[in-house]
């Protein structure tokens, strides 16, 4: 159990809370900016914000651990079911509270968004361990 909490859980729910309260720290500074004291979303917001953060983490997930050679297409792979998963739950949420007209839009434009820089970071750690890696070799 230590061993699959340091190779996989560890790093992945470290990250989880970092996101979650980076987000939140920064959406709190943003209505301060603008005067508003209280999320006038509530708790719901909360919730969301929760969820979405960890449908992007475990998409994070899914692209450092599944083996599939292909970058772009593991990206691919990742992108679509969590897409699915994302506009589920804004499609559920939707049944609790009046959505804005834009959600499906909003939602599919930050998710991807936030897909595309995760995805890029991967890519770039993955691209400098390939050539520390041969670069070990050649020594």
């Amino acid at each position: 159990m230590k061993n699959i909490w340091e190779k996989y859980l560890r790093g992945v729910l470290f990250l989880y809370f970092e996101i979650y309260t980076a987000a939140t720290l920064l959406n709190s500074v943003i209505y301060l900016a603008k005067g508003v004291y209280e999320d006038p979303s509530g708790n719901w917001h909360e919730i969301d914000r929760a969820v979405i953060v960890l449908v992007a983490v475990i998409a994070y997930a899914f692209i450092r651990y599944i083996k599939v050679n292909n970058f772009f297409l593991k990206a691919l792979i990742v992108y679509v079911p969590t897409m699915l998963l994302v506009f589920l739950y804004v499609f559920l949420r939707g049944l609790t509270a009046e959505l804005a007209s834009t959600a499906y839009r909003d939602i599919f434009i930050n998710y991807t968004a936030g897909f595309v820089f995760v995805t890029v970071i991967v890519l770039i750690v993955n691209v400098i361990r390939k050539k520390n890696a041969k670069g070990n070799e050649a020594e």
